[in-house]
């Protein structure tokens, strides 16, 4: 059962749904970019009774606020403690993908102690290069997101998925398109700007780094590399996904939350 609920925190309207346990453990899902809670749907319904969920769209995506841009990697952060502060949890875990992935990451740098685990899905300290988001901005800004969005969402999943299951294929499409124009754009600055490698010794809780074995946004290589070196980081390959395992296979991506949950979490 979902509850869902606006928000208002560091004075931007956030939408955000509830659902699982009321006592316990809360897992928070930060979106990837161009995306909204929706990418959760399969993953949720495969976790059981563990956990508490609370999962949010940011600014500028889904039925979120858009408040006008460029956003900063700190926008994020602080919309999120400022919802953790009104639904009163203490200590979550918060699994990020993507610019959701950046977003986790600099929340426990600038709140140590805030959070009880990481679990970092596709994503990196600094995800592309800067010029590779001026040029999606500008493309977006000239030709529109529906020329753009073939190229985009080829990168979201396998081929071999797209052709498998066309009417989740266009359901991704779908999102993205919905998605507010200025709040895609104002995020897309987020990733041109954030590079947190020097906050990563600071990243000291423990951490399931996760990675779609086809992703070519984040690949395996660099996903592994994140993980040894984060201190207390354990890697999960994901087979058949490339950067949304989420979506593409969620009973892998729960399989490996439940196994963390028992070792890292809950007690060895």
């Amino acid at each position: 059962m979902s509850d869902t609920v606006t928000v208002v925190t560091n004075g931007v309207r956030l939408h955000c749904a509830l659902e699982g346990k009321t006592a316990g453990t809360t897992l928070v899902l930060i979106n990837s970019l161009g995306s909204d809670l929706r990418l959760w749907d399969q993953l949720v319904s495969r976790l059981g009774g563990r956990w508490r969920v609370i999962r949010y769209d940011q600014r500028g995506q889904g039925h979120s606020e858009t408040p006008p841009g460029p956003y900063h990697l700190r926008d994020h952060v602080c919309d999120l403690a400022g919802l953790l502060a009104q639904l009163e949890v203490e200590r979550p875990v918060l699994l990020g993908l993507s610019v959701g992935g950046l977003i986790a990451m600099d929340f426990v740098c600038q709140f140590p102690g805030r959070a009880q685990a990481l679990v970092l899905s596709d994503t990196a300290p600094r995800i592309g290069a800067p010029e590779g988001w001026t040029e999606r901005i500008d493309g977006i800004r000239q030709h529109g997101m529906t020329e753009m969005a073939a190229g985009i969402i080829g990168r979201w999943v396998t081929a071999a998925y797209a052709q498998r299951r066309p009417a989740d294929y266009e359901f991704l499409r779908q999102m993205l398109l919905q998605s507010p124009l200025e709040g895609y754009l104002a995020t897309c600055a987020v990733l041109r700007d954030a590079d947190l490698h020097a906050g990563l010794p600071q990243l000291a809780v423990p951490t399931l780094v996760i990675c779609g074995a086809e992703d070519l946004s984040t690949p395996p290589a660099q996903m592994r590399a994140l993980a040894n070196t984060l201190p207390q980081a354990r890697f999960a390959m994901i087979e058949g996904a490339a950067h949304l395992p989420c979506f593409e296979q969620p009973a892998a991506v729960a399989a490996a939350l439940e196994s963390f949950g028992q070792d890292m979490i809950h007690g060895q």
